[in-house]
């Protein structure tokens, strides 16, 4: 493992020569100077773009298989990972455990810096052990400048139990070896403030945990077309969007896309196939479990069938 004494020379630590005089230029030049530098992120996530791609088909055979994605990571990179598995029930209606965030320190870290924990590879250990980790699931490793123990324990610990591994880190790999099955370096160089990985680097890494559960639910049938099929309609919010999603996608006026959403339990994948097959509730959610949960491959199977 890296000397965790001599960071210096890692990419995420060194001084950018365009931001010497941060400390001298006006608001308006700072937010320009953050703009520019912003670009390198959009543009180390494209380079990475294969990896990106191979993630995301090997987590939704995983996940296809009765496995789970874990991310995990310490202070922002942990924070991050936290927020990406917050949001896929409410976006995807999937269980709380199928995608989970693990943050060194705990829940506590998340409103309060806990940074001194992340040197502990023995609590990362734990974490993959107290969660059962096996074959069938994911574990993603985040850490800005790739040397972080927290999520290097984590990650031998997760591959000694056979799950896979995905390390996600913005030095290159000359710079910080690990041996994981997919390894994506977003290298979005050194920061505007020296050495915080909040920033470049931080937004390099929603970009990809965006772009990889997206893709994964993609994959999993949770889109229809680009449409968000499997939200949860917890809130009036929500419950307007299933309703646009119905009106949009069939020529049902909002009074009945509100029946039929009544119906169907409020889940628009089912509603969407019952008023395009014209069955019941029942029979429909047998038909999505079937497939799944494949609304395409389920029409398509009852299309089929009635030839």
């Amino acid at each position: 493992m890296t000397n965790l004494q001599e960071r210096g020379y890692l990419l995420t630590e060194q001084v950018n020569s365009n931001s010497l005089n941060l400390d001298q230029i006006s608001s308006l030049e700072l937010v320009e100077l953050f703009n520019t530098e912003d670009h390198n992120a959009v543009a180390a996530v494209a380079a990475a773009k294969n990896q990106i791609a191979d993630a995301i088909d090997c987590t939704a055979e995983r996940l296809r298989q009765g496995g789970r994605l874990f991310y995990v990571g310490a202070g922002t990179s942990g924070r991050l990972g936290v927020l990406d598995a917050a949001e896929c029930p409410p976006t995807f209606c999937t269980p709380p455990e199928l995608v989970q965030g693990i943050i060194a320190g705990g829940a506590g870290a998340l409103v309060r810096s806990s940074e001194d924990l992340e040197d502990r590879a023995q609590d990362g250990e734990a974490a993959i052990a107290q969660r059962q980790i096996t074959q069938l699931d994911v574990v993603v490793g985040i850490t800005a400048g790739g040397t972080t123990p927290f999520v290097h324990g984590a990650l031998n610990a997760a591959r000694q139990r056979g799950a896979m591994t995905i390390f996600l880190a913005c030095v290159p790999v000359e710079q910080v070896k690990f041996d994981a099955d997919v390894d994506i370096r977003l290298l979005t160089g050194p920061e505007i403030l020296a050495g915080s990985t909040r920033l470049k680097a931080g937004t390099a890494t929603k970009l990809t945990l965006n772009i990889l559960s997206t893709g994964v639910m993609v994959k999993l049938g949770k889109v229809y077309g680009n449409r968000m099929v499997d939200v949860a309609v917890t809130n009036q919010k929500l419950r307007d969007r299933a309703l646009r999603i119905l009106q949009d996608l069939t020529d049902l006026s909002r009074e009945d896309a509100g029946l039929l959403l009544d119906r169907s339990a409020n889940w628009v994948k089912l509603a969407l196939l019952m008023h395009w097959t014209g069955l019941e509730k029942a029979a429909g959610e047998q038909l999505l479990l079937e497939h799944d949960g494949n609304l395409k491959a389920a029409i398509a199977s009852h299309n089929h069938k009635k030839q």
